[in-house]
């Protein structure tokens, strides 16, 4: 039986959000049950590099209650306030979890260093203290791999976060296991180092974590890989001509994409349209992006905009109207291209006033005399409109 929505979630984000939820709570699982032994064992051990490995899984019990709240909020449907979602919600959350690992870390390496400047406060540790920390690296690994599995194929930045955390905790219970053995070798100061160097790698792995977040908080690009390859998807679809002002910027997991498009300039409005609307799709249906903009233009403006100067449309066929001496009906239809600085005109003659050939004859005249000496229109070209 299918899963139904929580109230506010986007339906496209179900499984998404639901599958968020169970490697979650497992994490939470697992990290209560460790906690609970490495700070409990850790204390009566007198292993102050299991406590300090205790307080690492305590963060992760907290970032995993962190990421609960984020894949709830940030899997809602867009709204007026959030017109492109609520997929920074996940950013925020992990630049947050990233600065709260710096501060624990740093707490932790103090602690350590005090410690391992009194060598009479190193102890001999007990020997139920290494198996807690064989038993911590080997739950931390296999919880790593299992919510990378599963970040990977959500693409979830946040989970993937972390699921390297996990990673850090078992790299960090490694460290911890080495420490202990040394201390019950009879190197005692091995176990207040093995906390020194757990306190360093949880600052390192908060530093990075919190700078990845600010990163995208401040619109930074995608990797170039990917800028080329979405490049690519612009420049083979059928009808466009060239490519510039190619923009892109994370939102989440995923990314938003700006992107200026050449096509000819004698094309219309609509075939116009149907090329941007295959362009948006090629590259929503093969990139991880949420939504793509993109503008038409007729002529290459990436430096210098030509046209910019010209006046609209109604100044100008007033102004053609005033240049032709009153020799130009009413058209039928007009058709302005704005190009390189002028305006090529495509006018629409009533069939009736075609059948004239003497006024046809003055309005070309004209034409030609006012060409001559105009500063707006570059070209103008005449069509004769068939009675239906």
């Amino acid at each position: 039986m299918a899963k139904s929505a929580p109230s506010g979630i986007d339906p496209q984000n179900l499984e998404r959000y639901h599958a968020a939820q169970k490697v979650t709570w497992v994490s939470v699982a697992v990290n209560i049950v460790l906690t609970v032994l490495q700070i409990v064992v850790g204390y009566f051990g007198r292993s102050q590099a299991l406590m300090a490995d205790g307080l690492h899984s305590l963060s992760d019990l907290l970032s995993d209650f962190m990421v609960l709240f984020a894949n709830r909020h940030g899997s809602r449907i867009a709204d007026a306030s959030h017109p492109y979602g609520h997929a920074r919600i996940e950013t925020a959350t992990t630049l947050v979890l990233g600065g709260l690992l710096v501060g624990l870390g740093l707490a932790l390496l103090w602690g350590a260093g005090m410690r391992l400047q009194m060598p009479a406060s190193a102890q001999k540790v007990h020997i139920a203290t290494l198996w807690i920390g064989l038993l911590t690296l080997v739950a931390k690994e296999m919880l790593f791999r299992y919510m990378m599995a599963v970040a990977k194929r959500l693409r979830s930045q946040m989970l993937m976060a972390n699921a390297w955390h996990s990673r850090s905790d078992a790299a960090s219970s490694l460290v911890v296991v080495i420490g202990i053995g040394g201390n019950l070798l009879g190197f005692t100061f091995l176990d207040l180092l093995a906390a020194a160097l757990v306190a360093f790698m949880i600052v390192r792995m908060g530093w990075q974590m919190g700078f990845d977040a600010l990163s995208e908080l401040v619109d930074t690009a995608l990797d170039e890989e990917t800028v080329e390859a979405i490049r690519q998807t612009l420049a083979n679809t059928p009808g466009v001509e060239g490519l510039h002002e190619l923009r892109t910027r994370k939102m989440g997991d995923q990314a938003l994409v700006d992107a200026h498009i050449l096509v000819d300039p004698k094309i219309s409005v609509s075939e116009g349209h149907y090329i941007a609307e295959t362009v948006r799709n090629a590259v929503l249906k093969q990139h991880g992006v949420i939504d793509v903009m993109v503008h038409i233009d007729p002529e290459d403006d990436d430096k210098v905009r030509p046209s910019a100067h010209l006046p609209g449309r109604k100044e100008l066929l007033q102004h053609l109207e005033r240049g032709l001496n009153g020799t130009l009906p009413q058209p039928e239809k007009v058709i302005l291209h704005y190009l390189s600085g002028e305006v090529e005109a495509e006018i629409f003659l009533p069939h009736e006033f075609c059948l004239q050939p003497d006024k046809l004859h003055l309005l070309k005249v004209e034409i030609k005399r006012f060409l001559a000496q105009d500063q707006y229109f570059r070209t103008i070209h005449l069509h004769r409109l068939d009675a239906p």
